[in-house]
């Protein structure tokens, strides 16, 4: 007979063994998945045998999760800014730093929530329908060059009954400059920010399991914060906003790009490592 107790400590000396960080809060985590309760549930039954088939499970999650697939493509979603979003490997996982970005944004709104925002590069959906939630006359544009992703974030759109209030287009951010004819009040990024050199020494997570698009440009991990930038003279309304979520050790640099490129104001916001994580500008 195999306990709840019983298959948390096995898990946890395997994810232990293979390197994976926080063990056990991973082997609560997915065996709480499992279970359909919260994790801190199965510290009420920790004597409950499992069936058949919840070992079967959990033992399939447990191996995925030792070969370094991240927690989140294995249990499908992920929680950002207070919701709950659907992730697979189409698509990044959306991170703490983000939330960041968002925040700033709906700082910088104020009391006037009805923006028309351009998303650059949605993947999951997580910024624009954040924003959404929380500036309910806004309206926002999400593009991707990635049809996949698209296909979760208007998924997600769904579940959260804003698919109304967001709009979708599979298209390149240069393509998307040329058709000239919207202008926005907001354009928010977060692109692909890490440089080729540093990719190649990325955790296995990552490497391995996270779409390679969405995390380098293959590059010095700045290509698409020049792109972004001039295309924004001509995607933005005179006084209109842009923000980047941005790398470590980026911020001067986008800096210079920014005010070359006519924007002034321009504020950045460290994240809970007191890394330069958000830049923010407005084009006068």
């Amino acid at each position: 007979m195999l306990t709840i107790l019983n298959a948390i400590e096995l898990s946890t000396d395997y994810l232990n063994q293979k390197g994976v960080e926080s063990p056990r809060i991973n082997a609560e985590l997915l065996l709480a998945e499992i279970l359909n309760c919260k994790r801190m549930d199965l510290y009420l039954k920790f004597d409950q045998p499992l069936s058949g088939k919840e070992k079967t499970d959990y033992r399939e999650f447990i191996k995925r999760r030792g070969n370094r697939e991240p927690l989140q493509y294995i249990i499908g979603s992920v929680e950002f800014y207070g919701i709950n979003l659907k992730v697979n490997k189409n698509v990044l996982i959306p991170r703490q730093e983000t939330e960041l970005l968002v925040e700033e944004i709906i700082s910088n709104a104020k009391d006037n929530s009805s923006l028309s925002i351009l998303d650059i590069g949605t993947g999951s959906g997580n910024i624009a329908i954040s924003l959404i939630k929380n500036l309910n006359k806004c309206s926002v544009h999400s593009i991707d060059v990635s049809e996949s992703a698209l296909a979760l974030a208007k998924n997600n759109a769904i579940d959260h009954e804003i698919n109304g209030k967001l709009t979708f287009e599979n298209i390149d951010i240069e393509k998307f400059s040329q058709t000239g004819n919207i202008k926005y009040d907001l354009i928010v990024s977060n692109p692909p920010y890490i440089s080729a050199q540093d990719y190649i020494d990325l955790e296995k997570e990552l490497v391995d399991f996270e779409p390679k698009i969405a995390l380098t440009d293959n590059e010095d991990g700045l290509t698409f914060y020049k792109l972004i930038t001039e295309n924004s003279r001509e995607l933005l309304n005179v006084g209109g906003y842009l923000f980047f979520e941005i790398g470590f050790g980026q911020s001067k640099q986008i800096t210079e790009f920014m005010k070359k490129n006519g924007f002034r104001n321009i504020k950045i916001k460290k994240d809970y490592q007191n890394i330069d994580r958000v830049i923010s500008g407005e084009l006068l």
